[in-house]
């Protein structure tokens, strides 16, 4: 497996980013190893939020809410999948595949971190792999937030996805600030749109980026829809709180969370919010309103 790593130089007095890189080398699955970056910040004995980016974003997704959970007391966690931020990332698009991605996050959070008592928040594919992860050690967890995802079984999804799925294999660019603020209720910044694309210093880096939406099961024949099957019989048994907080303008993911209240026992009697003003990165539309709701989702 070929891999090209971003020099560190591309993050460098990054807006809102001062966080402190952590490292740890995973089996790649052909015999080699993969370095991969996380964050981990706070008390080392709070309680452990696990935080998980979606594409084509990295950890700097969540620069507004790491500090009020630390000052909650609590430790953050937050990985760059494999393919994004300062993790490696593998050239060709073969590489990856949504299993792989399930077992080289269970190697850093099961295998490197040993993580217990998890709070987990995912969103995009931070919960179509979260969710498979929550699946396979349910112990692990104390309890689990999504928003904007969905743990799809072949049987399509919104319009809007689909169409989503169709740009990042016909484009002939794709440029990663520019797709992240369009997925952004106001304008980002000129500064963290360049955040954003400072993982990708050309196409070579993008392999991950642009085989992402592909790799969604959408269709029946999709060869992870019976391991989501299997993941939803373990959530349909899952009785410790599950919060659900998706957006109000999100068109990808709209409608996705009704499975969620319909099918998991943790649902019942929670605080379930719509996050206002808010597109499908909820994390930059409204990030401190987020983590403050998981602040007290904790507390309770």
């Amino acid at each position: 497996m070929e891999t090209v790593r971003t020099p560190d130089d591309r993050f460098v007095d990054l807006p809102g980013y001062p966080f402190e890189p952590h490292y740890a080398e995973i089996p790649d699955g052909d015999g080699d190893t993969l370095r991969v970056h996380y964050l981990d910040e706070g008390r080392s004995d709070g309680s452990t939020v696990l935080l998980i980016h979606g594409e084509p974003t990295w950890s700097y997704l969540y620069r507004h809410m790491i500090p009020p959970l630390v000052s909650a007391g609590h430790r953050v966690i937050v990985p760059d999948l494999v393919g994004f931020g300062r993790s490696d990332k593998p050239t060709e698009t073969t590489d990856y595949s949504y299993a792989r991605h399930v077992v080289w996050t269970s190697s850093l959070i099961f295998d490197h971190l040993d993580l217990l008592d998890i709070t987990l928040f995912g969103q995009d594919w931070g919960g179509l792999i979260g969710l498979r992860l929550v699946a396979d050690q349910p112990d692990r967890y104390e309890r689990v937030a999504i928003a904007n995802t969905a743990l799809p079984t072949g049987k399509g999804w919104t319009e809007a996805f689909m169409a989503w799925q169709k740009f990042s294999q016909d484009s002939p660019t794709f440029p990663i600030g520019k797709i992240v603020n369009g997925g952004c209720a106001t304008d980002l910044p000129v500064e963290v749109i360049a955040a954003y694309d400072a993982p990708f210093p050309d196409d070579s880096y993008k392999a991950g980026a642009r085989i992402f939406p592909s790799l969604v099961p959408v269709t029946a024949d999709d060869p992870e829809v019976s391991a989501n099957k299997a993941a939803w019989k373990v959530l349909e048994q899952f009785e410790k709180p599950f919060l659900v907080a998706f957006s109000d303008l999100d068109p990808v993911t709209n409608g996705s969370y009704a499975p969620f209240l319909a099918r998991v026992p943790g649902t019942q009697g929670q605080p379930h919010t719509t996050i206002e003003g808010a597109h499908h990165f909820l994390q930059e539309d409204q990030g401190p309103v987020l983590a403050a709701l998981l602040v007290d989702f904790m507390a309770s």
